[in-house]
């Protein structure tokens, strides 16, 4: 008797799930439900339809669908999780929900409406691949769609994944392809306001260093004013040298003004020029200009200050704008080096931290008692120990630690000379000293993003994730174009390392990866997440990268230069282990 005949069709598989849902349900099983269902009737269905997709099947936390075009499966694959990711726009990063997806082409059976074979295996394998937010395809899917669709797959080498028999060439989308534009940030509840980069009226350099010293005080004092919300300075200065349209700048930063100006010189005469500009109007609401000497600089940016925090709020009496009462450098070559450091410092890259040591001992050498550049040292030297770029870690400790001492007890109401020392103590494990010092700069200056940073790292390193979510995503709406904040991605990603959420942890550190490609530190804990999620494959890649970073890498050393709990750093050490790490 002749079997059967089965039916068979060529067809393109989306399968999604949902990362975390456990947990998310764990933490609120009613909400969650509710959410799912509204993000299937407004999200998910509508865009399935639009590319004439057809649900196989659904579970609790994912579903099956099948396409007749390849390319119209990477399209809703695409539009999927940039729906969502609009969706999840003003959420903590651990109330968002967020789909994996994986998409392949292949063989599959057809039966009772069902499908079955390799090809949909093979996409259910891709999902769990995919980081939270992300896509994954076969190399099938990138040959079929390449020049068609407006994005870029990214090789990520062969898997073998569970019960396939050959190994799968797998690709991620690029984020930084098909990423959408940035949305407009809702404005604070206080009057808001960046200082943009003040423009120089001639070619010297010293003068753009002066001009940066203006704006870097301006915001400072501004910022401790606790009836504002001032964007921190490393986010403003990303518009440097850019003709910056100010309705953009409110939008992309979420502040209602701006202060911008300009500079001149000639000879030691100087003339600045600010105005206070309305961002969604642009109607220009106060403007001022200062003429002085370069011995008169640090009067002329109280000046400045005094005038701006009154425009904006004029029931701020001038015994309340507490200044940033910084002691001031002997010699404003002391000052410029100074400045022209600060890029470098806050790369957190091996190159670049010693770039800034190099431009920091030319400041002290001028003016040894300057406390920014003492606690700007501090701050290189502790980087060189935490992330292990120094032969002895604990001389590094040590150098870190009078230095950030010294600059503190020159000026010890200094908020960022305060944050720094509470860093400093973090990584010689004083952690009951460090929130202190964390804790006093921030009752100084409520807007100092890094210190908020530098605590949520802190309750990182005491077993308080969530505590420390919270921490990380202020800091990041302080600023929000921060050139660093790779490094609260990454910190969000260890709060979720610390509570054992390791595919939400690995999602953040290959988002900090993305921003910082040469922050080879991160792979550290990359692999360990990765590891202890049991994505292998993928740890084995990243531990590559480690032992290439740090080649004489032993599971003492990662220890003496990390400062989480030992709970947490057993668990590290252990799927660190996994891998190969020498005891």
């Amino acid at each position: 008797m002749a079997s059967e005949r089965v039916e068979r069709r060529l067809t393109a598989i989306l399968a999604a799930d949902i990362a975390g849902y456990s947990l998310l349900m764990g933490a609120d099983e009613e909400g969650t439900l509710a959410e799912v269902k509204a993000i299937r009737c407004e999200v998910v269905d509508p865009k399935i339809e639009e590319h004439r997709g057809r649900i196989v099947k659904t579970t609790g936390d994912g579903l099956l669908v099948e396409f007749a075009s390849v390319v119209d499966a990477m399209r809703c694959a695409i539009e999927l999780q940039r729906g969502m990711a609009k969706r999840n726009i003003g959420k903590a990063q651990h109330k968002r929900i967020e789909f994996r997806i994986g998409v392949n082409v292949g063989d599959i059976i057809l039966d009772s409406g069902d499908i079955f074979g390799d090809g949909v295996n093979v996409a259910a394998r891709l999902e769990v691949l995919a980081e939270p937010g992300g896509i994954c395809a076969s190399a099938r899917v990138q040959e079929d769609v390449r020049g068609k669709l407006d994005i870029s797959l990214v090789d990520a080498g062969e898997h073998q994944l569970k019960n396939i028999a050959w190994p799968v060439r797998v690709y991620r989308v690029d984020p930084a392809s098909e990423t959408p534009p940035r949305p407009a940030l809702a404005l604070p509840d206080k009057p808001s306001i960046a200082v943009l980069p003040f423009d120089t009226m001639s070619g010297e350099r010293d003068l753009s260093y002066l001009a940066d010293g203006i704006v870097e005080a301006t915001t400072a004092a501004l910022s401790r004013i606790r009836s504002f919300f001032v964007i921190a300075r490393n986010s403003a200065f990303t518009y440097k040298g850019k003709a910056a349209n100010v309705r953009d700048v409110g939008r992309e930063l979420g502040v209602a003004y701006v202060l911008e100006g300009s500079v001149q010189k000639a000879g030691n005469r100087i003339r600045i020029i600010v105005q206070l500009i309305e961002t969604e109007g642009g109607a220009h609401v106060w403007a001022g200009r200062y003429d002085g000497t370069t011995d008169d600089i640090f009067d002329l940016q109280d000046r400045i200050t005094e005038q701006v925090a009154g425009a904006l709020q004029p029931s701020i009496r001038i015994a309340e704008i507490e200044r940033a009462r910084r002691k001031r450098p002997q010699d404003l070559g002391a000052y410029g080096y100074t400045m022209r450091a600060m890029p470098h410092v806050w790369a957190l890259e091996k190159e670049e931290s010693g770039k800034a040591l190099d431009l920091l001992d030319k400041a002290l050498a001028i003016d040894p008692d300057y406390p920014l550049a003492l606690s700007l040292a501090g701050w290189c030297h502790a980087q060189r120990s935490v992330y292990q770029w120094a032969e002895d870690v604990v001389q590094s400790q040590a150098r870190a630690l009078s230095l950030a001492e010294s600059a503190a007890a020159i000026s010890s109401d200094d908020p960022l000379i305060l944050a720094v020392l509470g860093a400093v103590h973090t990584f010689v494990r004083n952690h009951g000293t460090a929130r202190v010092l964390l804790e006093r700069a921030l009752a100084i200056d409520p807007n100092a993003a890094w210190a908020w940073s530098r605590l949520a790292w802190l309750d990182n390193y005491a077993d308080r994730p969530d505590q420390a979510i919270e921490k990380f995503e202020r800091a990041l709406r302080l600023s929000p174009l921060d050139p660093a904040n790779f490094n609260n991605h990454v910190g969000i990603g260890s709060a979720h390392e610390v509570a054992e959420r390791y595919d939400e942890a690995a999602a953040m550190y290959r988002r900090g990866l993305e921003e910082q490609p040469h922050a080879l530190w991160i792979y550290r804990h990359l692999a360990s997440s990765l590891a202890g999620a049991g994505r292998m494959a993928e740890a084995r890649e990243a531990y590559t990268q480690v032992m290439r970073a740090y080649p004489d890498l032993t599971g003492a050393k990662y220890r003496r230069a990390m400062v989480f709990s030992s709970t947490a750093l057993d668990r590290m050490v252990a799927n660190l282990q996994k891998l190969g790490l020498p005891a």
